[in-house]
């Protein structure tokens, strides 16, 4: 059924719960409205999906409603971090979808504050692109690209003093369902989704969406933002999809220092494309000229910067100068975007496997007192119980023995397994972070190290943080560092884990499995990781719990189904006429009693899926 005009819906009740107070904009997708819910007694903002035509509600609504919820769940990923509008929920409500998110007072997005104050200094869109950028990254790795990166997607607020403009959020986050937004269809196969004049050429040729993609549409942004327009503007949509394939931006005449990074963002093939990293680089280095070689200080992209208030950064003065920027494009290693798996894994494999906490992290500090076992001043760097004599560095795979049998009790002793295989390693080092003293390392290094792998935390099934503290004797031993573990959190996690796995990898187990892996499993038997944009078999949505009575040897014959009822694929988007749900098991999540599978989604005949997802 098609909705009402905007003006109608003040003073509806949505879901017997969100009361509409006023409309706060209107686009392509549809309504946002302010809303008061009334169960916990605060205010909202409800995106209304608007279909203007009927006979389309009625066809694609439960299409449309799965899609917006998966791209929900997408976001909803992302709410910890500062730098997104959190999502909270996606309902449905006579009909039609409704997506529930953060209502952000007295926000003003960039398209509107341009239009009113003017072109923003260099150093302020340098500070915008590194909070936008901050977002954007946090999402690709978890394998979601934004799409629709532009001026009116970026809200700038109040922070918690007052100080105007000094939140920088992206919004629309993955919400990429647009139902109404009467996009033309440049390609046989699929509907460009995206703004004209902000779509990276290859989108606009009907490529896949990518994180490269992504940094283009950034980059046009923050030309808008400096420039007051566009670098492929022109009179109309189809206009600027010519632009943006055939002809070079503008040359920027007020970017200043934020001139070569934007020619460098909008660098036409993808693959010469300046990557994530090196942008974040450049635009620090406007934000902050004077950087230490050895520890970079960064303007916090959530506070006003330091050199202006409000009137100052909206004039024509140009940035602070910087060194010389090295922006010739680069061709980094291919980033593996997220795997996924299915069936029985040979048992001699045995893994381990468990559910995703959320909130995991088991911080706990080791080393104690300066003595070591002889009483002599500790030289090892995390004292005498945890037995290392040089400090671990990130992607060391150890072993880890529980003085007490029970693991995260007392302090294991730990030993570097330098193949990272070879001894079903239980766990792996994600990062270090340095400190200046001891009591700083103790102070701050566990929440720091919880931070630094809250991610992958999240996307694995069942594994704890561990933060190894240097000792007080240690300290210079262990270079100042602490070592951020994550390990499985009941038996070894048998081999290496995120970035440090390498594509066409053979897994030994389901441990180290995550959501968004893709997996290349030709026998049933053997799953290797393989990037999302190549062909693969399934990937991987989520994990399942069987019930304790369940043998082992039977796990494989009901696997599938309990995939089926606790992760469907029509959650993420997939169709159900041509997807199904599938499931991997080992012996090691049996070993270890949590009973885990991990669950997958692939095509019902068998085929291989690959790119884009739905």
């Amino acid at each position: 059924m098609p909705s009402g005009p905007p003006t109608s819906g003040v003073g509806r009740v949505i879901a017997g719960r969100y009361l509409l107070l006023n409309q706060l904009g209107s686009g392509g997708m549809g309504h946002v409205w302010l809303a008061h819910d009334q169960r916990l007694a605060c205010e909202v903002a409800l995106k209304e999906i608007v279909f203007r035509d009927p006979a389309e509600a009625s066809d694609e609504r439960t299409a449309r409603v799965a899609r917006a919820r998966a791209e929900a769940r997408h976001a909803a990923v992302l709410r910890g971090n500062p730098n997104v509008v959190t999502v909270h929920d996606v309902l449905e409500h006579e009909g039609l979808p409704w997506i529930v998110m953060e209502y952000v007072a007295g926000a003003l997005d960039l398209r509107d504050l341009i239009g009113m104050r003017g072109p923003l200094a260099p150093a302020e869109c340098a500070r915008i692109g590194l909070a936008v950028l901050d977002a954007l990254t946090a999402g690709h790795e978890q394998g979601i690209m934004h799409r629709d990166v532009k001026p009116a997607n970026i809200l700038l607020a109040p922070d918690r003093t007052g100080t105007p403009y000094a939140r920088i959020l992206l919004t629309d986050y993955g919400i990429s369902v647009q139902p109404d937004a009467g996009e033309p269809r440049y390609t046989l196969t699929s509907v460009l989704v995206g703004t004209a004049g902000y779509l990276a050429p290859e989108r606009a040729t009907g490529g896949p969406p990518t994180a490269a993609t992504d940094l283009f549409s950034l980059g046009c942004t923050l030309y808008y933002a400096v420039e007051g327009f566009g670098p492929f503007e022109r009179d109309s949509h189809l206009a600027e999809i010519t632009a943006v394939v055939m002809e070079e931006p503008r040359k920027p005449e007020r970017a200043g220092a934020l001139g070569p990074v934007l020619e460098a963002m909008l660098t036409k093939d993808p693959a010469q494309r300046i990557t994530a990293a090196r942008v974040e680089s450049a635009l620090d280095r406007i934000v902050t000229p004077q950087v230490d070689p050895y520890e970079r200080t960064r303007t916090d992209p959530g506070s006003m910067p330091p050199w202006g208030v409000p009137e100052q950064l909206y004039g024509p003065q140009q940035a602070p100068p910087t060194p010389p920027m090295d922006l010739s494009p680069a061709r980094p290693a291919p980033v593996q975007p997220p795997p996924r798996h299915r069936h029985v894994l040979p048992a001699a494999l045995g893994a381990l496997l468990g559910v995703a906490l959320a909130g995991v992290g088991l911080w706990l500090t080791l080393g104690g007192p300066p003595g070591g076992d002889d009483g002599q001043t500790v030289q090892k760097p995390y004292d005498g119980p945890v037995g290392l004599a040089a400090p671990l560095a990130e992607g060391d795979c150890v072993i880890a023995d529980w003085s007490g049998g029970t693991r995260f009790q007392g302090t294991p002793r730990l030993t570097v397994d330098p193949t990272c295989r070879d001894a079903s390693p239980d766990g792996q080092v994600l990062a270090v972070v340095a400190a200046a003293s001891a009591a700083e390392a103790r102070a701050q290094g566990p929440a720091q190290c919880e931070e630094r792998t809250r991610d992958l935390r999240e996307k694995l099934a069942d594994v704890r943080g561990y933060a190894v503290v240097p000792a007080e004797g240690g300290f210079d031993a262990a270079e100042g560092r602490t070592a951020c573990l994550l390990l499985g959190a009941h038996g070894p996690v048998y081999g290496p884990l995120g970035p440090y796995r390498e594509s066409g990898q053979a897994f030994r187990d389901i441990a180290a499995m995550q959501k968004r892996d893709c997996l290349r499993s030709p026998s049933g038997r053997e799953a290797r990781l393989v990037a999302c944009t190549e062909p693969h078999d399934e990937q991987v949505l989520g994990f399942a719990r069987l019930d304790a009575a369940v043998p082992f040897e039977q796990a494989r014959d009901v696997s599938d189904a309990a995939c089926a009822r606790d992760v469907p694929p029509t959650d993420y988007g997939f169709d159900p006429s041509v997807f199904e749900a599938g499931s991997w098991t080992s012996s090691g999540a049996w070993d270890s009693g949590t009973h885990f599978v991990v669950c997958t989604v692939r095509k019902q005949n068998g085929g291989t899926m690959e790119g884009e997802e739905p």
